[in-house]
């Protein structure tokens, strides 16, 4: 009976080790974590400070002159049509950075300059994307500042008639009124042209570009607009007359809903999805439009 006592006494004290062992790290354990769970202990970074400045300036330009911009990285342009024999630029620039000495420097080389012939304006953004204007305007600029955002909205109005060479980069592109010979390029925009004439040549990388011509007859050589990755919508007025070609060269679709435009040759070229050679109203101009990938579509011109 002793002896019974004994292990019964032995199996109780091995029970009561145990629990207390067991107690021991669950009651450990979660400080155990607490005590090696890693600490940040970098504070965020500080939000940027932001400026932003507003330069207009005015230069003469006769009827039939030409207007060259090279916009910013980052940035919009709006260009339109005015009754003067003048030029007008607009530039908001706006600069990002974690202090206002900071600020100050990029102030120096974020901006634009003017170059002006006979009857021919250059506009080029000068700034911190552009390493040999840097090694030139300040051989010590810091380059903990040159990655820092920054961007110039351009407004501009120009005569009627005149031709352009526009180099976009990322961002809204809005020509209108213009009827001069225009070469437009972009990386990333979303480009809306109202047109009644003039040549026109556009290229976009990716994005959309929607081409509004709200007159019956263009007054023009043509048009031409390519755009690589997106979607591209062409608004025809009413009773429109042109030659038009459509292609989807990857793809995609061409989606065609103005009643008016008629194949050419459906004998020879009857339209699909992605493609079409149509002919609106009496004919005339000729339009190309090419997509590489994504969707194309004519309809008639929305007065909105």
């Amino acid at each position: 009976m002793s002896k019974l006592l004994r292990i019964s006494s032995n199996q109780t004290l091995r029970f009561f080790l145990f629990f207390s062992l067991l107690l021991s790290i669950a009651l450990d354990g979660p400080a155990q974590s607490r005590r090696k769970q890693p600490t940040n202990d970098t504070a965020p970074p500080a939000p940027l400070l932001v400026r932003t400045a507003t330069r207009t300036e005015t230069r003469r330009l006769g009827y039939g002159g030409t207007l060259t911009l090279t916009g910013a990285p980052s940035g919009s342009i709006t260009i339109e049509a005015w009754p003067q024999n003048e030029i007008e630029i607009t530039a908001d620039i706006e600069l990002r950075a974690a202090r206002e000495e900071d600020l100050m420097r990029l102030a120096s080389v974020n901006n634009f300059v003017i170059v002006q012939d006979t009857n021919h304006i250059r506009i080029t953004t000068t700034g911190t994307h552009d390493r040999r204007f840097l090694r030139r305007a300040d051989k010590n600029f810091p380059k903990e500042l040159l990655g820092l955002p920054w961007k110039i909205d351009y407004r501009i109005r120009v005569p009627a008639f005149t031709d352009m060479e526009i180099h976009g980069g990322r961002g809204a592109i809005n020509i209108t009124n213009v009827e001069g010979a225009i070469r437009l390029d972009a990386g990333e925009s979303q480009t809306t042209l109202t047109l009644a004439g003039g040549d026109l040549l556009a290229t976009v990388e990716r994005g959309s570009i929607l081409l509004r011509v709200p007159v019956r007859s263009w007054r023009g050589r043509g048009v031409e607009v390519r755009l690589a990755q997106g979607q591209m919508d062409v608004e025809l007025a009413p009773n429109f007359n042109a030659d038009i070609t459509a292609s989807i060269l990857r793809t995609g679709r061409i989606e065609n809903s103005y009643s008016s435009l008629l194949p050419r040759e459906p004998e020879l070229t009857p339209p699909t999805e992605r493609n079409l050679q149509g002919r609106a109203g009496a004919g005339g101009a000729p339009f190309s439009f090419t997509v590489g990938d994504g969707t194309l579509r004519i309809k008639p011109f929305e007065n909105k």
